[in-house]
């Protein structure tokens, strides 16, 4: 079931649909591997291992990943979650309205130019459609200097690092009137 639908001048139709994780395991393991997609966190891991995590994530009520396709070639992930209700959230005070976002974009060998700045209002709209999210956030690796600019160039405010374990992160907010304006 498609969740978003939306044409991106010179690069195709976008769609978002619920990801499969015993059938888009694959691709998704494809990408997570590559050194440059090293933030996501699983470069080590199997196909089958990034099954687990997906098939761990489509069993949550607070939390969603989602396959994102451009003509209906695959192009990346892209996660949602209820601080409250993630490791997160017990290292900064979560807001009323609080929704979390991750998200990697990798087209292989495409040429999709600007893909990136393309991509992300929508998905920024889609967050803000839900008039119970007052705030989203971003907890980027700390050394992913190209996302956390990326991030505040679409309004986000830093706040703090945090420790993860897995990471140090630092928190990003786009409130929705930061994002309205």
């Amino acid at each position: 079931m498609t969740v978003v639908s939306e044409k991106l001048a010179g690069l195709g139709e976008l769609t978002m649909i619920r990801l499969d994780p015993a059938a888009h395991a694959p691709i998704v393991h494809c990408w997570v591997i590559k050194e440059r997609n090293r933030f996501w966190g699983m470069t080590e891991h199997t196909v089958d291992q990034v099954e687990e995590v997906y098939g761990f994530v489509d069993g949550l009520t607070t939390h969603h990943a989602y396959l994102l396709l451009i003509d209906d070639a695959p192009i990346g992930v892209f996660q949602t979650y209820e601080p409250a209700h993630d490791p997160v959230g017990e290292l900064y005070p979560v807001l009323p309205g609080d929704f979390g976002m991750h998200l990697l974009l990798d087209a292989g060998d495409r040429q999709l130019p600007h893909v990136t700045t393309a991509v992300f209002p929508v998905l920024l709209r889609f967050l803000f459609a839900d008039p119970a999210h007052r705030r989203v956030v971003a907890e980027p690796d700390i050394r992913n200097e190209r996302m956390i600019a990326r991030l505040q160039r679409h309004g986000f405010t830093l706040g703090e690092e945090i420790d993860l374990g897995h990471k140090t992160a630092r928190l990003t907010f786009l409130t929705r009137a930061d994002f309205e304006r």
